[in-house]
């Protein structure tokens, strides 16, 4: 029997601790409204304690957060970037944007991180940077990527979407390589609707940051008083958010902990629950490598076979339980073969066709937990 509307688990749904009407409010009354404002102040100082970088840049999106780290690497036609083929459109298109050709790389079957193997093989003397995905906010590899970005005289890149409060060997994600940014989309675990933010710990990527956010001006240099009045002095973009903005955000970094430890019980539960399940029908469940710590971002599982996902969503959704599929292949999509290059995809595109992303939010309680582990296991494959 379908259970009713009113009791559908949905896929995700941000969490609210009930500050962010007041603070949003508070900042209007009090003309905090354009971007670089004290609320914005509060949050990038909290972003960058959390994760550990010495600057940390609100952002309206993680996109635009992509797209200044692609301004700041001055590419040129022709020059590559390798990026995950499996990843969201925003991690390729940033670079695109640049003019560079997109590289596409494999992912590994367990994590569905990028391979550092894969990527390896594709360098090449036009290779500038290495973006790096830490899917579901489980850790890549990363000194496998450091020696490559140091060996090859590479950017690395740490596309931090999912990863906010996850560590790498007890190293906040976000704070190793040499640029990172941040999601704060509402379906992120801390949110304000949109909004990103750009990390660095290298002092002159920061430095120019300042100017490509501010339309390309030195305006920060004079909102310092360090200079007199401010002019246009390199390219650059609007990638400021307003302040009130900030404000909701702030509200959410109050929740952090509890977020986290919320999402991390429903993780473990559904891990617990699945996987001998898993394992008696040859699906796959999440890998956790030991170097990792992650913040319960997403939880996912792939089918055997692509023939099964349609019927296994609409059995859930049936019931009431809002599973959903996830990224498609970049290398195999029509902006990917017009704008990059691959040697071949196949776990990307396979894991495409055939992972499901299970309900997970703070919210979740475990009466709606086991409603979800009793239909997939009432599933028959």
């Amino acid at each position: 029997m379908t259970d009713s509307l009113l009791d559908f688990i949905p896929l995700t749904k941000p969490f609210l601790n009930g500050n962010e009407i007041e603070y949003i409010a508070k900042a209007i009354r009090s003309n905090e409204l354009v971007g670089d404002g004290p609320n914005t102040r509060r949050v990038e100082a909290q972003i960058a304690k959390i994760c550990n970088t010495t600057e940390a840049f609100f952002t309206p999106s993680c996109t635009d957060a992509l797209d200044l780290c692609s301004m700041l690497l001055d590419l040129e036609p022709g020059d590559e970037v390798i990026v995950p083929g499996f990843t969201f459109t925003s991690t390729a298109t940033a670079f695109a944007h640049q003019k560079a050709r997109i590289v596409f790389a494999d992912i590994d079957p367990q994590t569905l991180n990028i391979d550092p193997g894969h990527v390896e093989s594709l360098i090449t003397h036009r290779t500038r940077a290495i973006v790096v995905v830490h899917y579901a906010g489980i850790a890549c590899d990363m000194d496998a990527f450091l020696s490559l970005a140091r060996k090859h005289n590479l950017v690395l890149i740490e596309d931090n979407a999912h990863g906010f409060g996850g560590t790498y060997q007890d190293r906040a994600l976000g704070s190793i390589g040499d640029m990172a940014t941040l999601s704060f989309h509402v379906t992120k675990n801390i949110q304000c609707g949109e909004g990103g933010a750009f990390l660095t710990n290298d002092t002159s990527y920061a430095e120019r940051a300042h100017i490509l956010r501010e339309k390309g001006t030195n305006r920060h240099a004079f909102l310092e008083g360090s200079i007199d009045k401010y002019t246009w002095v390199d390219q650059g973009s609007s990638f400021l958010a307003p302040d009130y903005v900030a404000s909701f955000l702030e509200a959410q970094l109050e929740s952090f902990d509890y977020i986290h430890s919320s999402r991390e019980h429903a993780w473990n539960r559904y891990h617990v629950e699945l996987e001998e399940w898993a394992h008696q029908f040859a699906f796959t469940i999440p890998t956790v490598p030991k170097y990792a710590q992650h913040p319960s971002h997403l939880f996912w599982l792939k089918l055997s076979d692509k023939s099964q996902r349609p019927d296994f969503i609409s059995f859930l959704h049936r019931r009431g339980i809002g599973a959903a599929f996830h990224y498609q292949s970049l290398a195999t999509s029509p902006a990917g073969m017009r704008f990059g290059r691959t040697d071949g995809t196949p776990i990307s595109n396979s894991t495409a066709e055939t992972l499901v992303r299970l309900p997970l939010f703070a919210s979740i309680n475990d009466s709606e937990i086991d409603r979800v582990v009793d239909a997939i296991k009432e599933w028959a494959p």
